[in-house]
């Protein structure tokens, strides 16, 4: 057994008790996989994950691959390899793919699912196996010619990568030279640097097509003169699939990181020993907006990839409290004679697993509760019924399970590790790993001030308002006829009711504050302190909304329940009352700190600091 431990119990709690999938499950565009199916496919990718998949995790940080210079590549460890074949030859993969391209259309619940159980064992191996879900795109997106290509994806096992950041142009995508050049064949000349391209180079796979944000000569600038390009590492015969010559583009250096070290993160130099050729996506001149069909999966991936880091280190600090015996009872502490207790009876101890419990298992909620919308978008176009105000909701929801869960996962991994003392700074125990390998999720795929500023300027100015309004709607109406009913959570219930005015309180402040601005530029700095304060308020409302979810349904089942069963429901409804009083009373204050906000800051020289 290797360090991962699985949660499948919430999985389950959450996909067919809280959010009642089983409804969804098995029917419409999701015939083929029904509740039965997918729990056994969830069992299945348990084992999978916790017996094959986890053990390299370990040594693949320890011996991580070397770039070779003069060859270009930089190839993996031999375990890391061996797991990554094993998932691969599994094929469960294919749950994410649509039937056109060989798979069978699964509810984005179960996937989503069943990526925490690969991502908590081994994240890098689903970050190597993206290609099918680039063949996705590439098949939603392309021309009938670039469907081809992306079968041969899928058919060959070719890699994919997101190639957007370059030197001098991190996050501010539309500072991006990487010039496209047009040819004579329908082609394009790619010339230019990215940089942190994620696994853009291993010996995995034989081919990697780069998904290339380039801006095209004459094209003007900012994102909007921005085109995406498919640049495969190797030329290809396009009816056949075999390879031909070396494309021009090339791993020119692979970082040294703090973590996840196996997963190689490249520099990548176009057209400088030769052309790079590539393929304009679609034929079409839309670039940013086609890249970003790729950027919200990949920012649901940093979110489930953060929680399961986390769901798995606090079930490791778990286990090593209810062994470790260190001191006695605190009630004892004057008995000199009192018995060794282990540390899980402390109380700041409990306190600080209670408040990992609470993260982890509210932010998998976070996940699939968001997965769940997207399960409602896809039955909604099926039937070909208005999937508007579901699809703004999944907008909404994305920063959130990005920026926010990025952030509290690794805060509660350093917890996980405080549980171990001093152990938890050794390699003796995985969690000093785990903290290392996440802190890149607050990170890529747009930090967490960029996710504050899309979720407000974004998701909410741009959208109205529409799509919060109506989860505003959703939670009081289940605080009036589902939560009201429950004598038990009543004070968690009247928490839950005002923070949720304290956040419209928020956001009502920082609206005034983008209003002045219209006459007094400087008032938008007030809006830019707050956004992520925001994001983080809006992530904790959500959180205690869903664990509350869970402890009405608990409470109902725990009478009727026993042994390991009633300890579940019992903790379902113990987590959700000490996240509601130890994290909601805070929106109040930063509330008060939202409305008071002035431009002081900003007028501190930048000497001074």
């Amino acid at each position: 057994m290797g360090h991962y431990k699985a949660n499948l119990r919430d999985i389950d709690f959450n996909l067919f008790e809280v959010l009642d999938r089983g409804r969804v499950y098995g029917t419409g565009p999701f015939a083929e996989i029904d509740t039965d199916t997918a729990r056994s496919v969830l069992s299945e990718i348990r084992r999978m994950a916790e017996d094959d998949l986890a053990d390299s995790m370990v040594e693949s940080d320890r011996n991580p691959p070397v770039f070779d210079p003069v060859q270009h590549t930089a190839p993996l460890p031999d375990s890391f390899k061996k797991a990554f074949r094993t998932f691969s030859d599994a094929e469960w993969w294919r749950l994410s793919l649509p039937s056109a391209l060989g798979g069978t259309e699964a509810p984005p619940s179960l996937v989503w699912a069943f990526a925490e159980l690969v991502l908590g064992a081994n994240p890098a191996l689903w970050l190597y196996s993206g290609g099918p879900s680039f063949a996705g795109f590439i098949h939603e997106l392309g021309t009938e010619q670039q469907q081809d290509i992306a079968q041969r994806m899928v058919d060959r096992g070719w890699g994919a990568t997101m190639v957007l950041t370059e030197p001098d142009a991190g996050s501010d995508v539309g500072a991006a030279r990487t010039k496209a050049v047009r040819q004579d064949d329908g082609s394009w000349h790619i010339e230019g640097v990215k940089r942190f391209i994620t696994n853009a180079e291993h010996d995995l796979s034989e081919n990697i097509v780069h998904f290339v944000l380039a801006r095209p000569e004459g094209h003007g600038p900012g994102t909007k003169g921005l085109s995406l390009f498919l640049v495969p590492k190797y030329d290809f015969d396009w009816s056949t699939g075999e390879l031909l010559s070396r494309n021009g583009v090339y791993a020119t250096n692979v970082e040294h990181k703090m973590g996840l070290k196996v997963s190689n993160t490249c520099e990548l130099t176009f057209g400088d020993r030769h052309p790079a050729k590539g393929w304009l996506v679609g034929e079409k001149h839309d670039g940013i907006r086609q890249m970003f069909k790729v950027i919200e999966f990949a920012r649901m991936v940093v979110g489930a990839k953060g929680i399961a880091t986390l769901s798995t280190g606090y079930l490791n600090a778990l286990e090593f409290a209810k062994e470790r015996q260190q001191g006695a009872d605190l009630a004892q502490f004057a008995d000199k004679t009192a018995p060794r207790v282990p540390i899980v009876r402390h109380p700041d101890v409990r306190r600080s697993l209670m408040f990992q419990k609470a993260y982890a298992e509210g932010m998998r909620a976070l996940l699939l509760y968001a997965a769940s919308v997207q399960d409602d978008i896809r039955t909604l176009d099926e039937r070909g019924a208005d999937a508007g105000p579901a699809r703004r909701l999944n907008d909404l929801l994305l920063p959130v399970v990005k920026g926010y869960a990025s952030e509290k996962s690794y805060a509660q991994l350093a917890e996980s590790l405080q549980v171990f003392g001093g152990s938890g700074y050794l390699q003796d125990y995985p969690v000093e790993q785990y903290l290392r390998d996440s802190k890149i999720d607050t990170l890529y795929e747009g930090t967490t001030a960029i996710q504050g500023q899309d979720f407000f300027f974004r998701k909410i100015v741009k959208d109205g308002g529409n799509a919060l309004t109506a989860l505003a709607d959703e939670i009081r109406t289940f605080l009036a006829e589902e939560a009201g009913g429950v004598a038990e959570l009543a004070g968690e219930v009247k928490l839950l009711e005002g923070a949720l005015g304290d956040l419209e309180g928020m956001l009502g402040a920082m609206l005034s504050q983008l209003s002045g601005s219209e006459s007094d530029t400087r008032e938008i700095y007030r809006v830019g302190q707050n956004t992520t304060r925001f994001l983080m308020a809006g992530g904790d409302l959500l959180v205690s909304y869903l664990l509350l979810r869970g402890a009405v349904v608990a409470q109902r089942k725990t009478a009727h329940a026993s042994g390991a069963e009633r300890d579940f429901y019992t903790g379902k409804v113990a987590v959700a009352k000490f996240f509601a009083r130890e994290v909601l009373p805070g929106l109040s204050v930063q509330r008060e700190l939202a409305e008071t906000t002035d431009n002081s800051l900003m007028d501190v020289p930048d000497a001074a600091f």
